[in-house]
């Protein structure tokens, strides 16, 4: 089995990709009501007191094998909580540099 941490969570059900005259058109995914709360109470970014916020971060791609998928960005996730420690050491790491 694979050592690789992932920061998204497969959601939905994917449609197969449309061509039009040979290229990828387009493609799509739906979600049940359960699955739309599950990702909102989940996955979605804190609203702010200006009300900006509440975002969750989709993405449709092929797998490996071939087959449509649909992911939603889980930041709870331990990948997640990695490459964020990772930016902000190396922010850090840039801004002790400054000469004032």
């Amino acid at each position: 089995m694979s050592d690789k941490q992932y920061d998204s969570v497969l959601v939905g059900y994917v449609d197969e990709p449309r061509y039009f005259e040979g290229e990828l058109g387009n493609w799509s995914f739906s979600m049940t009501i359960d699955e739309m709360q599950d990702v909102i109470q989940n996955y979605a970014s804190k609203v702010t007191s200006e009300g900006k916020g509440g975002k969750a971060y989709f993405k449709l791609f092929m797998s490996k094998n071939g087959k449509a998928c649909c992911s939603v960005y889980n930041p709870h996730s331990e990948a997640a909580k990695a490459k964020r420690a990772e930016k902000q050491a190396k922010t850090e790491t840039e801004t002790s540099d400054l000469p004032f």
